[in-house]
């Protein structure tokens, strides 16, 4: 299974967090690819600027890449999904990984519940 991690999940798998489940860990583990979104990291970037986030930016640098996770730009692919999304959910982050995970294909492994009703083929709830 090749996934997207969400920006709360990529926090927590850096952090080593309590919040990462047992069974998003294994999922992880057992994935044949693991793909984090530029999304993700603009969502960091403008938290922490805004006070809302406390990181080491430099720290998440180095852990993305040490890790095996893979970069997944934004493309014009990805913002025509977007345009087709029903808004379940108002949040522009969360809905530009969705249409991500939809044009790519990929699973996108988040613990936002807000998110289920997209796709139980593609949002994993964890």
């Amino acid at each position: 299974m090749k996934l997207l991690l969400d920006t709360h999940i990529l926090l927590w798998l850096m952090q080593d967090a309590p919040q990462l489940t047992a069974t998003a860990r294994r999922l992880i583990e057992q994935a044949d690819s693991l793909h984090v979104s530029s999304v993700s990291l603009w969502e960091v970037a403008i938290k922490r600027s805004l006070g809302k986030l406390r990181l080491d930016m430099d720290a998440l640098d180095l852990h993305l890449t040490a890790s095996a996770i893979q970069p997944l730009a934004v493309t014009w692919a990805h913002a025509r999904h977007l345009r087709a999304l029903p808004h379940h959910h108002g949040d522009p982050f969360d809905r530009m990984l969705v249409a991500q995970a939809l044009a790519e294909p990929l699973h996108l492994l988040t613990h936002d519940v807000a998110l289920a009703p997209y796709s139980a083929d593609l949002v994993i709830l964890v």
